[in-house]
C-alpha cells in the first residue's frame, strides 16, 4: 500500500502542479477581473494541494513528490500562447481551461477507483478531485 500511496500523491501532485502552470500563463491573458478572481481562486486551490501533499509525503518516502518537467512547462506555455494567439475571450479560455479540468477529474476518479490508499491520502485525492468538479462548474458559466 506504501507504493499505491506514493503513486496516487505523485500522480495529483504533478496534475495540481500543471493546473498551477496553465493559470500562471493564462491569467497575464485575462482583463475580466471577475473570471480573473475566479482564476487566482482556483490557483490558490491548486497551490494549497501541492502543500498539503509536500507536507505528507515524507511520510511515504524520502525524496520529493514529482512535479512537471521543464519540457512539460514549456509545452504548457506554447499551448496557451497559441490558444490565446488569436482568442482571448473568457470563453475561448474557460473551454481552453475545462479540457485540462476535466483530464484531472478523470485521472483522480481513477486513482480512487483503482488504487488503495490509506485514509489521508485518499482523502487529499477526494479534495482535489472535488475542487477539480467545482472549477468545472464554475467556468462553466463563462462558455
Amino acid at each position: 500500500m506504501m507504493q499505491e500511496n506514493i503513486n496516487a500523491l505523485d500522480e495529483i501532485h504533478k496534475g495540481a502542479c500543471m493546473g498551477e502552470d496553465a493559470l500562471t500563463y493564462v491569467m497575464e491573458k485575462v482583463e475580466d477581473h471577475k473570471f480573473l478572481s475566479l482564476l487566482k481562486k482556483e490557483y490558490e486551490s491548486y497551490d494549497g494541494i501541492t502543500k498539503k501533499i509536500e507536507g505528507v509525503y515524507s511520510k511515504y518516502n524520502d525524496g520529493k513528490p514529482h512535479d512537471t518537467s521543464i519540457l512539460n512547462k514549456m509545452m504548457t506555455d506554447l499551448r496557451v500562447q497559441f490558444e490565446t494567439m488569436t482568442d482571448i475571450s473568457n470563453s475561448h479560455i474557460a473551454e481552453f481551461l475545462l479540457k485540462g479540468v476535466n483530464m484531472g477529474v478523470i485521472e483522480g476518479r481513477r486513482i480512487l477507483n483503482q488504487k488503495k490508499m490509506n485514509s489521508e491520502t485518499r482523502d487529499i485525492i477526494k479534495e482535489y478531485v472535488t475542487m477539480q468538479e467545482n472549477f468545472v462548474e464554475e467556468l462553466k458559466s463563462y462558455l
